[in-house]
């Protein structure tokens, strides 16, 4: 039986970080992966797939509401679905075979085959031969799948997951989503930039809950500019498939029935933690109310040489998130004390706009009774974003009212997936709002609009608006 220092359950950015950093560090590491490809739910059905899709609707989008506007003219102009879906695929075959590199690379041994626990040292391995290896240690990366609710029945043909809206064989003419969070949005408003009339059912008051909610309001202008249709605070109470149709009923605000007809369902309302056929009660572990691993600050289990990271232990569900508790756990491992800041995680939206945000909300800030100022600064004020007409959003800054240290950056508008970069760095850095409005931004850039929100921050100091 072949003996590992780590052995690394799934292979997601959690999984396949923490494999390579233990690999630089030293140790003799084995990763298992359920599935035949690595990559996890991120590089296969999640992140990249969903991104190559949003990028090819944009292009979509832009060719045909805004080239005439910018001297392009056009003739015939459709849209090639199965091509968008092949291209998608080979971004994904692309990025997932690096990832084989990289274990080659890094002399990691992979197994293909579900990885369960025959005791808290021991690894069985089902996959085309079963096996069984041992490790000193061992770290949980498994994951999550999505979520839905008791009485909806995922035939994945009419009511469907984002798994199966990134793989449909042709354009829908209609969906309803159910959900107003990330997933739901982002393929929601791919779907509505090709033409699909896209309904979108949400139990909170407004989309995107857990951001900014004035970032939220923006985008909500900006997807109904789209076409999309929004149900707020309603409650679906029953989603029935027929042979061509999907019929969702949801419950208004005053208790009046609304239904919905359409091709598809897409059921969008979270992830669950993915432990299943794990084992973990043979290595002597277990799951809390949620579906969690329990873990200590050093994402330690309480059996000490077992540790979990990503979307099976509390706190957001994010790639970038598992990515860092990867490198974190592996150096732990190795007897460093490494740190994550999981106020400094950015959350992105990468809808277009896009929607970022680093640190605290205003609505926390005022629950924690924070003493605060707040700076923003629209797009519409800015050159850059008028040259490229992606003049929707803004950004915000907020900042402690006594020091000036920034608590918290929210932005709506163009490449705000890579501008909020900016902001946790200034963030790291205890910087505050008067040291990002000194900062020369080139011009003319989206950058600018941070720096004029830190300005307008800083004793309503804005130049362009």
């Amino acid at each position: 039986m072949e003996k590992y220092d780590v052995a690394i359950i799934g292979s997601g950015p959690g999984g396949y970080v923490c494999a390579i950093r233990c690999a630089q560090l030293g140790f003799k590491t084995a990763l298992i992966e359920k599935y035949d490809t690595l990559g996890g739910t991120c590089l296969n059905v999640g992140c990249i797939p969903s991104k190559a899709l949003l990028d090819s609707s944009e292009h979509y989008h832009q060719a045909a509401h805004d080239f005439t506007e910018h001297g392009i003219q056009l003739k015939d102009l459709k849209v090639d679905f199965k091509q968008m879906i092949n291209r998608k695929r080979g971004v994904v075959e692309q990025t997932v075979g690096g990832i084989d590199y990289l274990m080659k690379k890094n002399k990691v041994t992979v197994y293909n085959g579900m990885g369960s626990f025959k005791d808290a040292n021991t690894i069985q391995i089902a996959g085309k031969k079963k096996e069984e290896i041992q490790a000193d240690k061992v770290v949980i990366a498994t994951g999550s799948k999505p979520s839905s609710l008791p009485f909806i029945k995922i035939d994945k043909k009419r009511v469907i997951t984002s798994t199966e809206a990134l793989e449909l064989d042709k354009l829908p003419k209609s969906m309803v989503i159910i959900g107003g969070g990330v997933i739901g949005l982002e393929l929601g408003s791919v779907y509505a930039r090709l033409g699909t009339e896209v309904s979108v059912v949400e139990f909170m008051d407004r989309i995107i809950p857990g951001m900014d909610g004035d970032m939220s309001k923006e985008l909500l202008k900006s997807l109904k500019k789209l076409g999309i249709k929004f149900y707020l605070k309603h409650k679906v109470k029953e989603v029935k498939a027929a042979a061509s149709k999907v019929t969702v009923k949801a419950d208004d605000p005053k208790g009046a029935e609304v239904s919905l007809d359409a091709e598809y369902c897409l059921v969008s309302v979270g992830r669950r933690p993915y432990t299943d056929g794990l084992g973990l009660e043979k290595a002597g572990l277990q799951t809390d109310d949620r579906g969690r691993i329990e873990v200590n600050d050093h994402l330690q289990t309480k059996v000490s040489h077992i540790y979990a990271i990503g979307d099976v232990v509390k706190g957001a569900m994010l790639a970038h998130k598992a990515e860092e508790e990867g490198t974190f756990v592996a150096e732990v491992m190795n007897g460093e004390q490494p740190h994550i800041d999981y106020n400094l995680i950015p959350n992105v939206v990468y809808t277009w706009p896009e929607v970022a945000g680093v640190g605290q909300t205003e609505e926390q800030l005022k629950e924690a009774k924070v003493a605060y100022k707040k700076g923003s600064f629209p797009f519409k004020a800015s050159g850059r974003a008028r040259a490229s007409m992606d003049t929707d959003g803004l950004i915000k800054v907020l900042a402690d009212k006594e020091t000036d240290e920034i608590l918290g950056v929210h932005m709506c508008g163009p490449r705000a997936a890579d501008m909020i970069a900016e902001a946790v760095v200034a963030m790291e850095y205890r910087a505050s709002a008067e040291d990002i409005s000194r900062m020369s931004h080139a011009h003319p850039t989206f950058t600018e609009a941070f720096k004029e929100a830190a300005l307008a921050a800083t004793d309503n100091r804005a130049i362009h608006i």
